[in-house]
């Protein structure tokens, strides 16, 4: 097995409850980690033996380009997406972060992570 990871993806999204975060966005930060057999693609090294990251990218950028309350809720879809598009994912760790959250404090980001398993 095998491990792609995707590090700070940078997305302007209007994720949020309150109704100025709906209209004026803000700047995230998603990391991805995923499992998957690397081995057929070192030895072939052909990009259709293996997960391509550029697949990836587009499903959370697309995914973070859909507005949702929470957080949590617009990583559940990044996380439903891959496994729905790419079967040779066996595991998923996403992290969703909100850079200068309006919190009343000074705070550089809140983030929340999800790992799931494929079933």
């Amino acid at each position: 097995m095998g491990i792609i990871k995707l590090k700070n993806i940078r997305t302007f999204s209007y994720h949020g409850c309150l109704p100025e975060e709906t209209k004026i966005g803000s700047e995230y930060a998603v990391d991805l980690e995923i499992k998957t057999d690397l081995r057929k693609s070192a030895e072939s090294d052909k990009l259709s033996d293996t997960v391509d990251y550029v697949l990836l990218n587009r499903i959370v950028v697309e995914e973070m380009a859909i507005a949702s309350k929470l957080l949590e809720h617009v990583a559940h879809r990044i996380i439903v997406r891959i496994f729905g598009e790419i079967p040779e994912v066996s595991r998923i760790l996403l992290s969703v972060s909100k850079l200068n959250p309006p919190i009343g404090g000074d705070v550089e980001s809140v983030t929340i992570v999800m790992e799931e398993y494929r079933t």
